[in-house]
């Protein structure tokens, strides 16, 4: 199973988990499908792809809006695309469109026959066993408009995913209570940072912080 997992930031923020994204491939002319959370102001998303992985020689990159009208053959290109991108937004709202489309459980039998996933923020966040971490900070979180109740991810790996994190005193105190409640680690990740798990190796780009039971730790500098 190969997945990544990307915070955020601009597309230079991001250069060495790009990097070690196209590595994984032996072939050359990937194709990309993104997934926007939202087709709303997608299409600049859209473009600012085009210009972040067109010099990695993704030279094909199409988008799927999954909150539109889409045709069978829009879908059945897209997951013959050797990359999957999982955009950011709000976390509740991208979760209720994949279910409505039933493209979770579709997208974790593509992962597991062998597709890359990668997702940002809202979107990596949905590649974890639930999206409770889209909750908090209280003074920066996610609305559920969407008033979901089942808040169960694709459960693709054992931990928990934090993206835009800053390392300070009062997002640490969120992060580190809610850490006692779970049985996992939180990995949080400032913009710039993520994970890379390719086949058994979980590797960690950038700064990457640990809430685990209530204590916090560097596992990547």
């Amino acid at each position: 199973m190969k997945l990544v997992f990307y915070s955020g930031g601009y597309p230079q923020e991001n250069q060495k988990i790009d990097t070690k994204l196209i590595k994984i491939f032996s072939k050359k002319d990937l194709k990309l499908t993104f997934i926007p959370s939202c087709s709303y102001q997608s299409e600049e998303e859209y473009i600012e792809l085009i210009d972040q992985y067109t010099p990695y020689g993704v030279k094909k990159i199409i988008k799927l809006n999954i909150d539109a009208p889409y045709s069978n053959t829009l879908k059945r290109i897209a997951f013959q695309s050797d990359i999957i991108h999982l955009g950011g937004g709000n976390t509740f709202y991208f979760l209720n469109q994949l279910r409505k489309n039933g493209l979770i459980n579709e997208l974790r039998e593509w992962v597991h026959a062998g597709g890359v996933l990668t997702g940002l923020s809202a979107g990596a966040i949905i590649m974890t066993n639930n999206i409770m971490t889209a909750s908090f900070p209280s003074f920066d979180r996610d609305d559920n408009d969407e008033n979901l109740k089942k808040l169960n991810g694709m459960q693709l790996v054992d931990f928990e995913f934090f993206p835009h994190y800053k390392n300070s005193k009062r997002y640490d105190l969120e992060l580190m209570e809610y850490s006692t409640q779970i049985k996992n680690p939180l990995y949080a990740c400032p913009d710039g940072s993520g994970i890379m798990l390719n086949d058994d190796e979980l590797s960690f780009i950038g700064k990457v912080f640990c809430f685990f039971n209530g204590e916090k730790y560097i596992v990547h500098k």
